[in-house]
């Protein structure tokens, strides 16, 4: 232990131990100051929020245009923050300056699934917000006496609380391209920029019908048809169960119709099931009837995919699924029980209604076929005409109250498919009934509740 003595040596060594130590701290110092800066990003974004762009969309078209405007803002350099309009709360419209709204309504007048719970917590109550300036874009159907109706509550809100808008409120029927060019102008007068992301929708491209069967011979209803098609350049895009197909008929190519796919891609065709629709004085509905009638097998179909994130499994995926439905709805679940099938995920339920037994049990072989093998643990089929007093899935589901309860706490997703009278209505009742209506709000807000109605 002589050359403990020497002062070289010592100096050495402590040379060496500060470097050591400066080498481990660098790391600690780094990630210090990544989180401080992180800290005061967020304590700047608090302070001054800027704007946001929130929307409440149903089928997806809401979303897509919110992200279109906040790509725009971005690329004029202005900073916004994009959310779902669920994901807003009362401190949120209090400090915020800037707010562009882009919402669609749901049937008569209501607001989409995930927007019930900011419409019954905030939009009924009273909020100072003279400080907030903001613009909506109200998306709708003049099919529907409530034309956009929950788009001009909001906007009506936000004015009775002391909000200053923008420019006047943009109403779109059906997606209209004017209506949206309306929007995409004042937002480009408000961010200073003329040079906008491209909006357009993707081409249409050429698909092939490959087959077309019957499945309801002799039904009282109106004919139903399972169609498979297959794109013809031969590359089978990719998709998720839940998403829909834009069908562009030939005698109106300017409004696309849209239809949930019944298959998945391993299935290598698109599957659609379309009812034909009869207008009073006999004719046909402008895509059903081409489509079911007037095509011939072979021709070309101008189709497009369209993501449906609010009817995809995504977070869901690995939960039990209560999948609901009726009539052509047995297209959307039909493809989630697909994609389950194909996973082995087998605690799916399926409460489904028609008329009669004998002529609109809907792809029955396919359905017994996967009760067999476990991967449908639980079937409940209602068929309305088939006895005396009419029952509907909703009757059923009123039934199933301490199962409904059981599945929930297990933690299962509800999805909805089929007709917006009756069924929709009935089924939401019947699940209020079963887990309150605050419950059932709750479900739809994390993605739990899921409705593809029409």
């Amino acid at each position: 232990m002589i050359w403990t003595n020497d002062p070289t040596r010592l100096m050495l060594v402590a040379g060496m131990s500060v470097s050591y130590a400066l080498v481990c701290l660098a790391p600690y110092l780094r990630t210090r100051r990544k989180r401080l800066a992180a800290a005061r990003a967020k304590a700047e974004a608090a302070a001054s929020p800027g704007w946001i762009v929130t929307y409440a969309s149903q089928t997806g078209n809401a979303e897509e245009l919110a992200q279109q405007t906040a790509a725009t803002l971005k690329l004029a350099g202005i900073p916004a923050r994009l959310c779902e309009l669920s994901e807003l709360n009362a401190d949120d419209l209090l400090r915020a300056e800037r707010i562009l709204f882009l919402v669609s309504t749901y049937g008569e007048g209501d607001a989409p699934d995930a927007a019930a719970g900011f419409a019954g917590r905030l939009m009924t109550t009273s909020l100072p917000l003279p400080q907030l300036h903001y613009a909506v874009l109200a998306l709708g159907d003049s099919a529907y006496a409530q034309f956009c109706g929950f788009g001009r509550s909001l906007d009506q809100w936000l004015q009775a609380q002391g909000a200053q808008s923008l420019f006047p409120g943009v109403e779109v029927n059906r997606s209209s391209d004017e209506a949206i060019g309306q929007w995409r102008q004042q937002l480009s007068h408000l961010a200073g920029t003329s040079d906008a992301p491209d909006w357009s929708a993707p081409a249409f491209d050429e698909w092939r019908l490959s087959e077309r069967v019957q499945l309801n011979a002799g039904s009282a209803g109106a004919p139903v048809y399972h169609l498979e098609l297959e794109p013809v350049g031969g590359a089978l895009p990719e998709w998720q169960s839940g998403d829909l197909v834009q069908v562009a008929a030939p005698a109106d190519p300017s409004r696309a119709r849209e239809y949930s796919i019944a298959s998945i891609p391993a299935d290598g065709r698109v599957h659609l099931l379309v009812r034909l629709h009869t207008h009073e004085d006999g004719s046909h509905g402008v895509a059903s009837g081409w489509l079911t009638q007037q095509a011939v097998l072979g021709a070309t179909v101008q189709l497009r995919l369209r993501q449906h994130r609010r009817f995809r499994l995504e977070g869901n995926a690995e939960r039990p699924l209560i999948l609901i439905g009726n009539g052509s709805g047995i297209a959307g679940l039909r493809g989630h029980l697909k994609a389950r099938a194909l996973a082995g995920q087998g605690r799916n339920w399926l409460l489904f209604g028609e008329r009669n037994a004998a002529h609109d049990y809907h792809y029955r072989a396919e359905l017994d076929g996967w009760q067999r093998d476990g991967m449908l643990e639980k079937l409940d089929m209602v068929f309305s005409r088939d006895q005396a007093e009419r029952r509907y899935v909703q009757d059923r589901l009123a039934e199933q109250t301490a199962t409904v309860r059981e599945w929930i706490a297990e933690g299962a997703a509800i999805y909805i498919c089929g007709s917006l009278d009756g069924m929709a209505g009935g089924v939401d009742a019947a699940l209020e009934a079963a887990l309150g209506r605050e419950g059932l709000d709750e479900l739809a807000a994390a993605g739990r509740y899921r409705r593809d109605v029409y």
